[in-house]
């Protein structure tokens, strides 16, 4: 039996009350990290660092909008006095463990678990740069009393070719097997094109030099993986990208890595509890709805007639993605035969969110337990297609083994570059609606691009990152809508909303009204059939009032949201840091 000393371990964690002991009853690093076993065991509590599930379906930004939004969106952040993320405990564990894993002598094993984590050091690095921008860089454990424990930010440069490095690694090292739950080189692929497509994107909408060298490094990230990963475009049964999310275990045909659940052991999120019963409410923003194509590839807006159309019209003919992400006319839950309408008490919007949802014995609080993608194949097509059209190096060809692949999945016409920059979407050129910082030849490819990856990523976890590096934060001063409601009868003062197209007022249709006392069908017996009756200016409020147009939330016109272009990209660091760093540490721009 190996012999327990206990030390004190040097741990970096930068903060006054962060920096403490080696724990009394743990084994001292020096009698541990021998075998291929202990470096397994060590590195495991590195996948902590990976997002929760709540985090990633509870995502909200411009997409998706719930009852309470974040201080990002409402604009609202503040200087904290103490965390505010600057907290850097797993790089100091990431550190320790490869200062002592020399110590196993099984070079396979060192090797690998080394790669691993150099893979978890990259992770920890661009999560850090993409919040605060430039941070130190410590690539070993510190005491309370090292010299460099409060050194200066290293420059953004240094970073990115260290991050590099260390990915690089990881890629070359990690085994190539696939592995559904534990990261191996397809991974480490997989996030190197995703960092160096931010890099590189942020950069150049930001006005930042470089970014030339970062998005080819996306390229050829993406490149490989395309090349040579054993991974595709899942595109099994009739609605293949409902089941990619709803299915209990990944399906690793696509999915590289995923967060794994399982009832059985206690080890659950609440993705049905949250979609499905009252409070938070998230609904998909009408923008998003109306950004979704035809199944023929024409664009949804070009009708001039979209911004009034009724719930049931405006679904006809789409994006099979649309019906397989949100609540359509027909809809039925997994192994229900039920058809379902909106239920209002559920989104703020009308747009009710089913993606990634089980049955119903996953309704409820602590009963969701299907697999969460962390990293899947689809991603890494859409990087790829992005870097190179920023690049303008974009060729069909590129969007054929990458854009076309993806729309093929539900049956959607390839992705046309020539004609997608000869007729860029007026839409998605909006201030309003869309990106108005693209520009250039390609634009008109680079917005088709951006559309797809709002729609095929939605709800997982990208779409505020996304935004940040497209330099796109105004889009949080707009106002949030969700479906087109008619005026209301001026006599009746109330309108029943057709939402199964049947041209009968049913159980599957909404009323809403205005006044205290909810009409009835003693009065109006035309509203016989109906169950939902749904307060003006209560349950919902609207565009006019009594006059109509979209469900209005979070009203801009009675408490506006500001972003300031000059500050809100980079979240401020904390007072008790700079404080600390004795001014070493300078305070983000602005802040």
């Amino acid at each position: 039996m190996k012999k327990l000393i206990y030390i004190a371990l040097p741990i970096l964690l930068l903060s006054s009350c962060d920096l403490d002991r080696f724990p009394l009853d743990a084994i001292a690093p020096e009698n541990f990290y021998g075998s291929r076993e202990e470096l397994a065991t060590a590195t495991n509590k590195f996948y902590s660092l990976f997002p929760k599930a709540e985090e990633l379906y509870g995502e909200t930004s411009d997409i998706i909008i719930p009852t309470s939004l974040t201080d990002e969106v409402l604009g609202i952040r503040t200087v904290p006095t103490s965390g505010g993320g600057w907290s850097w405990t797993a790089l100091s564990e990431i550190n320790t463990y490869l200062t002592y894993s020399a110590q196993c002598k099984d070079e396979s094993a060192r090797k690998e678990y080394d790669a691993l984590a150099h893979f978890f050091r990259a992770y920890f690095y661009f999560n850090k740069v993409k919040r605060f921008g430039e941070v130190p860089w410590f690539d070993h454990p510190l005491s309370s009393t090292d010299g460099l424990l409060y050194k200066a930010r290293t420059d953004r440069n240094t970073l990115m070719a260290n991050i590099l490095a260390d990915i690089d690694d990881a890629i070359q090292n990690l085994p190539a097997t696939k592995s559904v739950y534990k990261v191996n080189k397809w991974t480490a692929l997989a996030l190197k094109s995703r960092i160096f497509l931010f890099e590189g994107v942020y950069r150049k909408y930001h006005g930042i030099a470089g970014y030339e060298t970062y998005l080819q490094q996306a390229v050829d990230a993406s490149q490989t993986f395309i090349d040579t990963a054993p991974y595709s475009i899942y595109a099994t049964g009739s609605e293949p990208y409902l089941n990619l999310f709803a299915s209990e275990s990944a399906i690793d045909s696509e999915v590289i890595l995923a967060l794994n659940h399982k009832i059985s052991l206690n080890i659950i999120h609440n993705r049905n509890q949250y979609f499905l019963t009252a409070g938070t409410k998230p609904g998909m923003n009408k923008k998003i709805v109306d950004s979704y194509l035809m199944n023929d590839g024409s664009r949804f807006t070009d009708n001039p007639n979209y911004k009034t159309l009724g719930y049931y019209d405006e679904m006809q003919n789409r994006d099979p993605r649309l019906a397989q992400t949100i609540v359509t006319p027909g809809y039925k839950r997994i192994g229900s035969s039920e058809v379902l309408s909106p239920d209002f008490s559920s989104t703020t919007t009308g747009y009710q969110i089913i993606k990634g949802l089980e049955g119903k014995d996953a309704d409820g609080w602590h009963k969701s337990d299907n697999d969460i993608s962390l990293f899947r194949t689809a991603e890494v097509y859409l990087n790829f297609a992005e870097a190179k059209a920023e690049l303008g190096t974009l060729t069909q060809n590129d969007l054929d083994k990458s854009i076309t692949k993806i729309r093929a999945r539900v049956g959607m016409p390839a992705l046309n570059m020539a004609q997608a920059n000869a007729n860029p979407d007026p839409y998605l050129m909006s201030s309003e609606t869309g990106y108005p910082n693209v520009n250039g030849t390609n634009k008109g490819v680079i917005l088709e691009i951006r559309r797809e990856r709002t729609i095929e990523l939605f709800d997982e976890g990208f779409r505020y990152d996304d935004l940040m590096r497209w330099k796109e934060g105004k889009t949080f001063e707009k106002q949030f809508k969700g479906m087109y409601v008619p005026a209301l009868d001026p006599v009746k003062n109330f309108v029943v909303l057709d939402l199964n197209g049947n041209g009968v007022n049913d159980s599957k249709d909404v009323c809403i009204y205005s006044g205290n006392t909810a009409p009835n069908a003693a009065t109006y017996p035309e509203l016989a059939g109906v169950n939902v009756f749904l307060k003006l200016n209560d349950n919902l409020s609207l565009e006019n009032g009594a006059a109509g147009g979209n469900v209005i939330v979070h009203d801009i016109r009675t408490k506006a949201r500001s972003w300031n272009e000059n500050r809100d990209y980079l979240y401020p660091i904390p007072q008790d840091q700079i404080t600390l760093y004795g001014g070493v540490l300078t305070q983000n721009p602005n802040w």
